[in-house]
């Protein structure tokens, strides 16, 4: 059986509503941050995995334990040469990147 909701929005509707439509100045600012709390769950789920604290990934990436916190709950700007410590010395892996356009 299936139930039809005519209430029912996609997240894309959702946000268009709630935040505003892709173009608009509040949209732009909401899909930065976005990305920025993406990156830190990544980190977070990372370090996780394999098993480390935030003191004992700050150590072996170079930086202390409060950058890492910081990162973790939506650092708005890190160093790319950071990030790149962080995932290569501290977590033993690699960053993979892509561009997208409209």
């Amino acid at each position: 059986m299936t139930a039809k909701n005519s209430d029912l929005k996609s997240i894309d509707q959702f946000i268009d509503e709630k935040i505003g439509v892709k173009g608009t100045e509040d949209r732009e600012q909401f899909e930065h941050d976005y990305d920025a709390f993406k990156l830190g769950v990544l980190i977070q789920q990372a370090r996780e995995k394999k098993g480390l604290t935030q003191e004992q990934l700050a150590n072996l990436a170079g930086t202390n334990k409060s950058y890492i916190s910081r990162l973790e709950r939506n650092l708005k700007d890190i160093r790319f040469s950071t990030l790149q410590r962080i995932i290569n010395d501290g977590l033993g892996g690699y960053l993979e990147l892509s561009i997208k356009l409209d």
